[in-house]
């Protein structure tokens, strides 16, 4: 009965350690007393739903705002490459309109917005797409270590 009793903790135990549990909290549910409840061990589940919620980044481009997509048609009306008035909404003419613009401005005609088109445009950053983006400096990497790059010319 003994043997019986120390094979029973040890395979408990062993189920136990398998589990995740303790050895603590197994060794106590695996002996069974007069006095104290006997309980079994609650098994993990791996499946369990978070309730951490994802947000799934969408592929594509974006389509900008209507009031970016009126600037935009007004600067390639201002080139010549839009005729229509600017309507807030990216349709046919104005993937047309941004097409001829690209092309008669040696840049890939997609009719896609990008940072070179923006930028002939008027309407992007004046560094965009000139030279490989650089990490961001902290105020205490500039303390610590003097810099080993030369500073971007605006």
């Amino acid at each position: 009965m003994r043997m019986r009793k120390a094979t029973h903790l040890v395979l408990m135990l062993l189920f136990a350690a398998g589990m995740g549990v303790s050895w603590a909290a197994a060794a106590g549910q695996g002996t069974s007393s007069s006095n104290s409840p006997s309980r079994k061990p609650r098994p993990r589940t791996h499946h369990a739903k978070s309730t951490k919620k994802t947000t799934r980044r969408e592929r594509g481009q974006k389509v900008p705002a209507p009031e970016r997509i009126s600037e935009i048609q007004t600067a390639l009306a201002k080139d010549g490459s839009f005729s229509g008035k600017p309507s807030g909404k990216w349709d046919a003419p104005t993937v047309e309109a941004m097409k001829r613009f690209q092309v008669a401005h040696g840049l890939n005609a997609s009719g896609k917005l990008d940072a070179k088109t923006l930028q002939k445009l008027g309407l992007g950053s004046q560094t965009a797409g000139l030279a490989a983006p650089m990490p961001p400096v902290s105020s205490s990497s500039l303390a610590t270590s003097p810099s080993l790059t030369p500073p971007r010319q605006p």
